[in-house]
């Protein structure tokens, strides 16, 4: 049993949540103003948990053929016999089940808007075979967590966390036009899309710096409007010269060495901009 639950959680990657959470955890706390209560904190990390895990496995699901072909990824577990499809599928249902029943005991705005949200997130997996700007999609999938956690706190929407999902969405869709560069010649052989399939490797990664500056003019545009303060100055600082170093002095590393630096950098962005807002919250008094 032990062991199934080990593959269950390699199979949706558990540890990349700290991808999306750190975020998601940022708009909650500036929506209360510092801590919600106990309850509302517990059910927005269940939210959190449960759609993921719910998202990864329909991506698993959908990809299991490509996987199979894919030498990078056909030792993943659907291709690879170590879990069943049948199963996947049942650990799908029940993870969606789960988040619709936690954003339903949070207010009625969450709960109208779980199914949506649950589309949103599952939907991103097939947009490969149809257009080159999956990436795109994947960033709004995974950007609307910090909207999910505001609408949790106020039951409404708010621009702080709007712009929250901008920035998430132009760095993570700008994270992952890297990381598709990995299966550029597979992406094309098999006719699936992508932004490096479209415009090769060296415009793949013109794209993702595009992006990534279209993020950073989001998190400036958070502190023109709302005034956080110092702290999340600093952090816009930090990511400001972690883009710049893994853009512009990187750029003779091999695509596997410049995945790895923007997977680390990937987490460390989270979390850098949710200790800026958290911090301006705590210390200033954030807005």
């Amino acid at each position: 049993m032990i062991t199934k639950i080990r593959h269950y959680l390699a199979l949706v990657r558990f540890s990349h949540t700290l991808f999306a959470l750190p975020f998601a955890l940022a708009a909650m706390f500036w929506a209360a103003h510092g801590f919600p209560t106990a309850r509302v904190f517990g059910l927005i990390l269940l939210c959190m948990i449960f759609c993921r895990n719910a998202a990864m496995a329909f991506n698993r699901l959908a990809d299991a053929t490509y996987d199979a072909e894919n030498p990078r990824t056909a030792r993943r577990h659907i291709p690879a016999g170590i879990l069943s499809r049948r199963g996947v599928l049942a650990f799908f249902l029940v993870n969606a089940a789960l988040f619709i029943v936690c954003a339903a005991s949070l207010n009625a705005l969450a709960f109208a808007l779980a199914l949506p949200a649950l589309f949103a997130v599952c939907f991103y997996s097939l947009t490969k075979r149809f257009t080159n700007w999956s990436h795109l999609y994947l960033g709004l999938a995974i950007g609307i967590s910090p909207v999910g956690a505001w609408v949790a706190v106020q039951g409404r929407f708010g621009l702080e966390a709007i712009l929250l999902c901008l920035s998430l969405l132009f760095w993570i869709a700008g994270f992952d036009i890297i990381y598709a560069t990995q299966d550029e010649a597979f992406d094309r052989n098999a006719g699936l899309n992508s932004v490096a399939v479209r415009f090769g490797k060296a415009g793949a990664l013109r794209v993702s710096r595009f992006l990534h500056i279209l993020m950073l003019a989001c998190l400036f545009a958070i502190e023109f409007r709302f005034g956080l303060g110092w702290p999340f100055w600093a952090a816009v600082i930090v990511t400001t010269g972690l883009l710049g170093y893994l853009h512009f002095f990187r750029r003779s590393a091999s695509l596997d060495d410049l995945n790895q630096d923007f997977f680390q950098a990937n987490i460390a962005v989270s979390l850098v901009v949710c200790a800026g807002i958290t911090a301006s919250v705590f210390l200033n008094g954030a807005p």
